[in-house]
């Protein structure tokens, strides 16, 4: 198959090397000129994957409706504040019935929606049933390096959820099925805000107790937002729940655990921002999903404690105190 992957990123680039790797022609699109000249030229992503040697058969473009042109399946991996600009722009030149698999994680600042919701708003209503995502843990160096790795893919046309599971299947790359959009957006947008606030309690020095604590609390309150909004509770102890938020918290190349480490230490957002040198996705949903929460009328202290830290100043020891200060309550509240 023809199949164009938009975001040239290190998971954008993870996945078209998964897509290329079998059998597939695969076009990725990407801004940066020099990225995709070393990809072509010398097949290798220098920014975001160094040392990794991508297929012949993966090519880059900066032209975007190039890598449309008669793609038979499109892979959605841009920043999640950069979709709409993008898809807006191009949606001209999406082709129709093909599956469209958004593999961006994260939540709109200021509209509140998931990657799904973006793309309803901003394609063409025939778009629709073709639309699914993918989520699960999975670091892209690890997908790479081919280490066994399994993802969910959720759609709500089950057949587009089986064509992009067979699109995706190889043998280290195992993926499942799931008609739960919204719980696995849900899931794998929130996870990476409690990844800052567990990297800020080892930031803080904290050991296995307090990120165990964080982690399950974590998940408490990610399954509280999700189940109000109408996603299935189950959702969140598979992959895309349990198994995304695991990682994030606990790998070393977790960027938005990273994050949280670096400011638990005393560092500043923005020089910290500034020396990752790539998105952390956690940094502006935590902003969506602070008022997220408000709106919905859902308690989410943990996300209330990262967004203070981040947006209002407050200092990462003191929000810990703070946690561990609110009055006492049964835990299946």
């Amino acid at each position: 198959m023809r199949v164009s992957v938009l975001g040239g990123g290190s998971w954008g680039t993870a996945l078209a090397d998964v897509l290329a790797r079998q059998g597939n022609e695969v076009s990725l699109w990407l801004r940066d000129t020099a990225v995709a000249q070393d990809i072509n030229g010398k097949h290798e992503n220098t920014r975001y994957l160094k040392g990794h040697v991508l297929p012949d058969t993966l090519t880059a473009t900066t032209y975007l409706p190039s890598s449309l042109k008669d793609a038979e399946a499109v892979v959605v991996v841009i920043p999640t504040p950069s979709i709409r600009e993008v898809l807006r722009e191009h949606a001209h030149s999406i082709p129709t019935q093909v599956p469209i698999i958004a593999a961006s994680k994260g939540i709109e600042n200021g509209t509140l929606m998931t990657v799904a919701q973006i793309l309803e708003d901003v394609l063409p209503e025939v778009y629709e049933p073709y639309l699914a995502f993918l989520s699960g843990p999975s670091f892209a160096k690890e997908v790479c390096a081919q280490q066994p790795t399994a993802v969910t893919i959720a759609a709500s046309w089950h057949k587009v959820a089986e064509r992009s599971q067979a699109l995706f299947t190889a043998p280290y790359f195992r993926t499942y099925t799931s008609t739960d959009v919204l719980g696995v957006e849900v899931g794998g947008a929130l996870k990476n805000v409690m990844a800052i606030g567990a990297g800020i309690a080892d930031g803080l020095g904290f050991g296995h107790n307090t990120r165990a604590a964080l982690i399950t609390r974590g998940l408490a309150e990610i399954s509280r937002v999700g189940t109000v909004m109408g996603a299935n509770p189950l959702t969140f102890m598979g992959l895309a729940g349990m198994g995304d938020l695991v990682l994030t918290c606990t790998g070393g190349l977790s960027r938005n655990r990273t994050v949280g480490v670096e400011l638990g230490k005393g560092k500043k957002l923005e020089q910290i921002l500034e020396e990752l040198g790539m998105v952390a996705e956690g940094v502006k949903t935590t902003a969506s999903a602070h008022d997220l929460g408000k709106k919905l009328g859902v308690e989410m202290p943990i996300t209330e404690a990262v967004y203070q830290v981040l947006y209002e100043g407050k200092s990462p020891k003191q929000a810990v105190v703070e946690l561990m200060s609110r009055a006492p309550k049964s835990e299946n509240q």
